[in-house]
């Protein structure tokens, strides 16, 4: 088998790399400041970006993050470092607003398979905060399963699972405590050899401990709760790891920083975006307007209010206030290629990005 199959190299990154053939296909593995680790046909070793590619990058998401499969000069380094020349296209990312850079995202990992929502069943249980997190992984482009840890501490277990299914509209939801490792491993049916997985959540509702279960040995530190019930952070970097199993790990620090630019409402809020097609009025506030169905689903029991207000949040905080779903998405295109053209350089970009994944 070749080594990068088991760092998730699949028949698109081999096809991809396949364009560049002066360079060898490579994986980043973690990275700390301007020197990565990356994985290639021979083993780990270190890398840092050519001066072309820092010349050339237009903004801090060209850079190379933790799961970007990119392009080597070598596969080995009997010569030093190794020298990155190029990142192939990401299937999914995460990305959060660039600290002390307007208008800029920052990728913090890249193609992900899978995002593993993780909630504990004590304080940190909060609804609205389990919609914050859906948006941004369904916005990652990843499939979400929700994590719910610490199930021991949980005193009624079905009421729960009936509220997340309300909000989270068909996703998967396992049930683990770290008093059952079997409970854990669950977790395996989602990540086959090869796939690759992120765990999100607030710190300390123990995400390092499910990594740990699942590779069957301590390659996380973990630090529980505070006697507040609030979570230390243990993580300080991304980094992926190849389980036992064949199934890789990307632990992500940082999530809780993420921006809900880079989420996707439209699809979290699905059913409050269906009732507000039945508005009276095609540009309805849902404040006060006659004949507004977000409204009357509020009135009659059929829409919790607290999920509606924390839609209204969440648009706000995602500068999508008084937009509908098309908006939404016309306007963050417009951002993403404002300086390209805008929309017409957007649409040229998604066809043929559609035609690499089709290949």
């Amino acid at each position: 088998m070749n080594n990068m199959d088991k760092y998730g190299a699949r028949e698109r990154h081999y096809a991809e790399a396949s364009m560049h053939p002066e360079y060898y296909l490579g994986r980043i593995v973690s990275q700390s400041k301007d020197i990565y680790k990356v994985a290639t046909e021979k083993g780990e070793y270190m890398a840092e970006i050519s001066g072309k590619f820092r010349h050339e990058a237009n903004c801090i998401a060209d850079y190379p993050v933790v799961g970007d499969f990119v392009m080597l000069d070598r596969k080995s380094d009997e010569k030093g470092n190794l020298i990155v020349h190029k990142v192939l296209t990401r299937t999914s990312s995460f990305e959060r607003s660039a600290v002390g850079i307007k208008n800029q995202a920052q990728v913090i990992a890249a193609n992900i398979d899978i995002v593993f929502i993780c909630m504990s069943l004590n304080k940190d249980y909060n609804l609205s905060r389990l919609e914050r997190y859906l948006s941004l992984s369904w916005n990652s482009r990843a499939e979400t399963v929700i994590v719910l840890t610490k199930s021991d501490l949980c005193d009624n277990l079905p009421k729960v699972l009936d509220e997340i299914s309300s909000v989270a509209l068909g996703t998967e939801v396992i049930v683990t405590t770290s008093k059952s490792e079997d409970s854990c491993k669950q977790i395996f049916k989602y990540l086959k050899k090869g796939c690759t997985a992120s765990f999100i959540g607030s710190s300390g509702v123990g995400k390092s401990t499910l990594i740990n279960c699942l590779a069957g040995k301590e390659i996380m530190s973990t630090s529980g709760l505070r006697n507040d019930d609030k979570g230390r952070h243990t993580t300080t970097r991304r980094e992926l790891v190849i389980l036992p199993q064949g199934g890789i790990v990307i632990d992500t620090p940082g999530m809780r920083e993420l921006g809900l630019e880079s989420a996707n409402l439209s699809k979290s809020f699905e059913d409050i975006e269906a009732l507000a097609q039945n508005c009276r009025f095609s540009n309805c506030s849902h404040s006060s307007e006659p004949g507004c169905a977000v409204l009357e689903a509020i009135g009659d029991g059929r829409l919790d209010a607290r999920r509606f207000e924390n839609y209204k949040k969440l648009k706000k905080e995602a500068k999508y206030e008084g937009l509908d779903s098309k908006q939404i998405e016309a306007a963050k295109l417009d951002e993403m290629f404002g300086e390209l053209g805008g929309m017409k350089k957007a649409r040229a970009y998604i066809r043929q990005n559609d035609k690499r994944r089709k290949r």
